[in-house]
């Protein structure tokens, strides 16, 4: 069973920053690509990144590209989204997920497992 917990979120002006972390525990997390989506109220969760099981391949939404930094500790099984730049648009719940098997994906029927979630706010 793997289990994946989110933390780092909060309540940040816009212009701020903040680094997310998703620990993960369960199986042999550095063989998967691992993957952040986003879901603003009323709204349908999105991809945001995702990371090859190395940290040597990234990607993006356009929306984030520039912004937001996606890496991983793989030694701590602990995948990462650092946020710069934050705007008040980027406001949502923010989820961790491990694609299971096979390359990347911005689908988020193709992870199999994923975090609770934590809140992310920018205020204007």
């Amino acid at each position: 069973q793997v289990q994946l917990v989110e933390s780092g979120g909060g309540l940040v002006q816009a212009g701020g920053s903040l680094r997310l972390s998703c620990a993960a525990s369960g199986r042999t997390f550095s063989s998967y690509y691992m993957g952040w989506f986003r879901q603003a109220p009323g709204k349908e969760r999105e991809f945001v990144a995702a990371i090859n099981w190395i940290g040597s391949s990234t990607y993006y939404a356009e929306s984030v590209k520039g912004r937001f930094t996606i890496s991983r500790d793989n030694a701590k099984k602990t995948v990462y989204l650092q946020m710069n730049s934050l705007k008040p648009e980027d406001t949502a719940v923010y989820y961790c997920a491990d694609r299971g098997s096979g390359s990347y994906s911005p689908h988020q029927y193709e992870y199999d497992y994923w975090g609770q979630g934590t809140q992310v706010t920018v205020s204007s």
